[in-house]
């Protein structure tokens, strides 16, 4: 199974895809039931910080579930598991910390390799939110301010011709505010790459403005730890534009 070919070829022709966001220290199970029942295109797994050593048996736990493709959203190096289906390779390309650009990324590439997973590289930037997020904090980088379109095109840009295969827009999960419509749009305007958007995605009329502003895929975690119900909402809006 390849999972990048699968978000390539839904960008091509427009089709947007919905990913469910799951933290492993806050697993639950009805969440993928829902996710199972109501059609979502990918699970990732992952966060800043795993506290309970829950990353492994997580990962066991939703593929025993569901047929769900599941994704790996690295907080760190050693999240990395050949129980999943595919891994975001991430590069954090707003920020100037060297570990987070390439660092992390030469200790994780052996097991990579070993466990033959597949490895999606993408460029990861952060957009401010209006309140410090957990990923700017353990990452100790700055992120692109909310209203700077140009550098964020900029910088997507510099991915692409870094050779990227994919960029992921981030304002932090639990954020006040999620990235800009206009800088999604700016970004697809500029880039010939899927783009993936989340963090402060807690709304249908943001998950709108973001799909029709260019977004590929939209990520949402921390609203359906809340309420699962939330998957059915986001769901129906994010897969309306595939009609």
């Amino acid at each position: 199974m390849n999972i990048y070919n699968k978000i390539l070829t839904a960008s091509k022709v427009g089709k947007k895809l919905f990913s469910v966001l799951i933290d492993p220290d806050k697993f639950n199970p009805v969440v993928v039931e829902q996710c199972e029942k109501i059609g979502v295109d990918f699970i990732m797994v992952g966060g800043s910080i795993i506290t309970n050593g829950n990353f492994e048996s997580c990962i066991k736990s939703i593929k025993s579930l569901t047929s769900i493709p599941v994704i790996i959203f690295p907080g760190n190096s050693l999240q990395v598991s050949a129980q999943a289906d595919a891994m975001l390779f991430l590069s954090l390309i707003s920020g100037r910390n060297a570990e987070m650009l390439i660092g992390n990324h030469v200790l994780a590439a052996p097991i990579i390799q070993r466990l033959n997973l597949e490895a999606i590289s993408t460029g990861y930037m952060l957009i401010d939110a209006g309140i410090q997020t957990s990923v700017s904090y353990m990452s100790n980088t700055m992120p692109i301010p909310y209203d700077k379109t140009e550098i964020a095109v900029a910088t997507a840009l510099a991915g692409e011709l870094l050779g990227l295969k994919q960029i992921y827009l981030d304002a932090g999960s639990g954020a006040a505010n999620c990235v800009s419509a206009a800088m999604v749009a700016g970004i697809k305007e500029n880039v010939n790459l899927p783009v993936i958007v989340g963090g402060g995605v807690n709304s249908k009329e943001k998950v709108f403005d973001l799909c029709a502003a260019g977004a590929d895929m939209i990520v949402v975690g921390n609203p359906i730890e809340k309420d699962p119900s939330v998957i059915s909402i986001m769901s129906e809006c994010i897969h309306s534009f595939n009609n």
